[in-house]
């Protein structure tokens, strides 16, 4: 059986000699790789728009014997992801360079369209109460996830009163910041491929000490979705150097929008008391232009006059 990295060198290859529907087949698997694996030769052939054949016989120029074990490899693709390596070997075999932008982009909106279209209300809603009902609101996520928990760590903050940010380099670093969670409280994992290590054996740790777990991930089939009561699916499966979290950022804007709604009196009072703190400390006077040295100011309205 061909290897998934052979299978990506394969579709790289010979991409260039493929027809119009290959091309279009290859296109879309390597887009949506996690989709097409669970898609018989006739879906696929109709969500890409050629048909069942088609489907077939592109399996078997790429080596395999038949769709079945193209259909396997795919699935393996999916378990394994992939690596920094395969992202760049592919993305350069199909994005031209003067398109990257475009190509890009077009793909950030469609994985919010899928990411919209796939949302699970119920769940959406059952993470938002969870977090409302909870004693202590813990955030994880490392790597390219750290901004993404970041980021929400910084809002949930503007509305809870008991919200810790895990920070970590080290495995032993994520006990030590969790060691006191407990089933009053909840845990909110961020993990994109390649998958972390240390974010999963958070949600392990967190589930075994009876605390609410909530994953924002990319599919049902993300092993931290092992431990989670409430999962919240975002697409970001674009194959490049990087993952796209686009989709994942505005699953994270909605929630917390979600629950300034529901917290409106208490993020009213906590934001009329920041402003009152930088104003009395001056937070903001060193950005401001108008608290520019004097000289600057001479400098700026009087642009042709020279120093003393």
């Amino acid at each position: 059986m061909l290897q998934r990295e052979n299978l990506l060198t394969r579709l790289k290859q010979q991409y260039n000699t493929m027809s119009k529907g290959q091309k279009c087949l290859t296109d879309y698997i390597v887009s949506h790789y996690d989709k097409a694996a669970f898609m018989t030769a006739a879906r696929l052939g109709k969500e890409v728009g050629v048909s069942e054949s088609t489907a077939v016989r592109f399996a078997i120029q790429l080596g395999f014997e038949g769709f079945p074990e193209f259909h396997e490899a795919l699935q393996e693709l999916v378990m394994n992801k992939l690596n920094s390596i395969q992202r760049i070997e592919v993305t350069s075999g199909r994005i031209p360079q003067a398109k990257v932008l475009d190509t890009v982009l077009q793909s950030d909106i469609e994985k919010i369209k899928m990411t919209l279209e796939q949302t699970d209300r119920d769940a959406f809603r059952l993470a938002v109460q969870t977090i409302l009902e909870a004693d202590t609101i813990y955030v994880v996520g490392v790597r390219s996830c750290a901004p993404l928990a970041s980021f929400l760590g910084y809002y949930l903050n503007q509305i809870f009163g008991s919200v810790r940010l895990v920070t970590t380099s080290g495995a032993t670093e994520v006990y030590e910041q969790i060691i006191h969670i407990s089933e009053k409280d909840v845990i909110i994992g961020i993990s994109f491929p390649r998958y972390s290590m240390r974010t999963l054996k958070a949600m392990e740790y967190a589930n075994a000490r009876s605390a609410k777990v909530i994953t924002i991930t990319d599919s049902v089939h993300s092993p931290i979705n092992l431990y989670s009561s409430c999962n919240l699916i975002a697409r970001s499966d674009m194959v490049s150097i990087v993952d796209s979290l686009v989709a994942p950022l505005s699953i994270i804007n909605a929630l917390i929008v979600a629950l300034c709604m529901k917290r409106e009196k208490e993020v009213m009072n906590t934001l009329e008391t920041m402003e009152k703190i930088w104003d009395e400390y001056e937070v903001f006077s060193g950005d401001d232009i108008d608290h520019l040295d004097d000289r600057l100011k001479l400098q700026i309205n009087n642009p042709g006059e020279k120093d003393e």
